[in-house]
């Protein structure tokens, strides 16, 4: 009996929404790389959180290269992705990450309330940008996640609600960088194995 492939994944609308969203805000992409408010290590946690959420394989074996890259402890970045990070993010993060969780979880629909939080804790700058970057992970999470639907459709097990005319052309739209990402996790992870 086969399984269903059970992640959230893009729909033809969504992908383009997310393609408009994301390109209208480069300007903002990058001033929220220089917020002082923002390291690199928040930002890999908040890319972590999210992750662990959505499930894209992809995005877990690269986040957790590059949190550990930004200086968070190997058990620490197992933590983020099993959600148990309360006990060690930094009290200035946990509001970032709690909201992360969150908005992954309730499917890009957060509660007011939790977004009002969000913005009393750290002031609409440097909220919007934890958003952004909450954001930006969710397209990369998505994306990987609807690559491996459309590989689940060729082995008979296409994903509830998919449309396998979308899928044809995420393929064809999207394999110049799943295809060399698919690759260069396998070769590490098959190095890992042999260590």
């Amino acid at each position: 009996m086969s399984r269903t492939f059970d992640k959230k994944i893009y729909t033809a609308w969504l992908f383009l929404t997310d393609i408009a969203f994301l390109l209208w805000r480069i300007p903002r992409l990058f001033a929220a790389s220089r917020n002082p408010d923002i390291n690199r290590a928040f930002v890999e946690r908040i890319m972590t959180v999210t992750t662990a959420v959505n499930g894209c394989v992809y995005c877990t074996w690269f986040h957790a290269k590059q949190a550990v890259a930004a200086g968070i402890a190997a058990d620490e970045v197992r933590d983020l992705f099993n959600l148990q990070f309360q006990a060690d993010a930094p009290e200035r993060e946990l509001m970032g990450l709690l909201y992360a969780q969150h908005y992954a979880e309730t499917n890009r629909q957060p509660d007011p309330e939790m977004s009002a939080r969000l913005l009393d804790r750290y002031g609409e700058r440097t909220a919007r940008h934890v958003l952004l970057f909450i954001r930006m992970i969710t397209f990369g999470n998505l994306l990987g996640n609807t690559w491996d639907a459309a590989l689940s459709r060729f082995k008979g097990r296409p994903a509830p609600r998919s449309n396998p005319v979308f899928e044809a052309v995420f393929l064809l739209l999207t394999w110049w960088i799943m295809v060399p990402l698919m690759w260069a996790m396998r070769r590490d992870r098959t190095r890992e194995a042999a260590a």
